[in-house]
């Protein structure tokens, strides 16, 4: 009996060690598995990583045409601004200028209409009298319509 035990205690060694070395084979071939399965993650990571980079240098160029497109159109725009104030300057001082020229003629015209009325009604005063003082005059009336009396030089000759 001992001999029949012994038998089948090696036997079941031997089918422990089959199934070992079975099992030892499945184990190799998951660690195979899961290493190609690493390797392929991590070359997608890689890949993955490698396009965000381009992406993200892509991006970069991307907005550094757009800066260099905002600081033109921003030197244009200040240039612009520059010439207006320049301009602007130019047409206030004109303002000014024409605004002190039309006060002084308004001065002037106010000036002349205020004498100008005093001087009239002196004038239509004075021109009154004078025809009043020229009608009235009986030596006048001789030559009221009449021609000038006409000399000749060689009456002044003595």
């Amino acid at each position: 009996m001992a001999s029949s035990s012994g038998n089948s205690s090696g036997s079941s060694k031997l089918q422990n060690s089959g199934s070992e070395g079975d099992l030892q084979v499945v184990m190799d071939q998951r660690k195979r598995k899961r290493m190609l399965s690493n390797r392929e993650s991590a070359r997608r990571s890689r890949m993955r990583k490698q396009q965000h980079l381009d992406d993200l240098l892509a991006q970069v160029t991307q907005l550094k045409k757009e800066n260099h497109q905002i600081l033109t159109s921003t030197n244009i725009t200040a240039q612009h601004l520059v010439n207006v104030e320049a301009e602007n300057s130019v047409l206030s001082a004109q303002m000014v200028e024409l605004s002190q020229r039309l006060q002084s003629l308004t001065d002037i015209l106010d000036y002349i209409n205020t004498n100008n009325s005093n001087h009239v009604f002196e004038t239509e005063q004075i021109q009154a009298s004078s025809d009043l003082n020229f009608m009235n005059n009986p030596w006048n009336m001789m030559y009221f319509n009449q021609q000038p009396i006409m000399a000749a030089a060689d009456i002044f000759q003595y």
